[in-house]
């Protein structure tokens, strides 16, 4: 449990997004110790990397390793410079993989970029949809974004797909460099305007009403001078 004292100092720790089974919070030392051992017990195939940066690459303990020290930088990475929410995503109080937004400029543009991983073992049970799905609906409906954007490796066929069943549509493509060669992601968006067609498609795909806390505090925290 969050201390009142943390979120009154910290609103982000007090962000909660619940949906049925599904819930989405702020990562604390003990959700991160168990999303690290998540993690080191492995997300893709040997050959296969999804992420930009290998961070998935070594032994368990050195992936463990990895994702707390990311966890950690990323809790201070907050304000109305840069928006960068990590939450951990439960299932039946089981973690299970993380829900991220993050951009620049936050107080201006209201534009994000949603990121995500799930532990292997509960890849497959339409886990990534909902909770993808219920950021969106976070984003939108909560924080008042204008623009979420994602990006996904053309053979990352799994994430493609997500984007493109939550309503995202193709903003593009890039050429990025992946462990070293040249690899292409396909960029997608959702504006307000958009969201506005696909929200209750989305609905349904989450599946169980909406509980948000949290939301209000962190967007009064996220004010320019606050």
């Amino acid at each position: 449990m969050v201390s009142s004292r943390l979120v009154e100092l910290w609103p982000a720790a007090g962000v909660r997004i619940r949906a049925g089974d599904l819930e989405m919070r702020w990562i604390d030392d003990e959700l991160a110790v168990d999303l690290a051992v998540l993690a080191g017990e492995g997300i893709h195939d040997e050959n296969a990397m999804p992420f930009n940066v290998p961070w998935t690459r070594g032994t368990p303990r050195e992936v463990g390793r990895s994702v707390l020290a990311y966890q950690w930088a990323a809790r201070s990475r907050l304000s109305a410079d840069r928006f960068d929410l990590e939450l951990g995503v439960l299932v039946d109080g089981v973690p299970v993989g993380i829900q991220s937004a993050s951009g620049d400029n936050w107080s201006v543009l209201r534009e994000v970029e949603t990121g995500s991983w799930l532990g292997r073992a509960h890849q497959g049970r339409g886990i990534g949809r909902r909770m993808r799905a219920l950021m969106l609906h976070f984003c939108f409906e909560a924080l008042g974004a204008e623009n979420v954007l994602s990006a996904a490796f053309t053979d990352n066929p799994a994430s493609n797909a997500v984007s493109r069943r939550t309503g995202y549509e193709v903003d593009g493509i890039q050429r990025v460099v992946r462990e070293g060669k040249a690899a292409t992601q396909t960029r997608y968006r959702i504006d307000r305007e958009r969201w506005a067609t696909v929200r209750a498609q989305n609905l349904q795909i989450i599946g169980a009403d909406i509980d948000i806390v949290g939301a209000d505090a962190l967007l009064a925290d996220l004010e320019p001078g606050s």
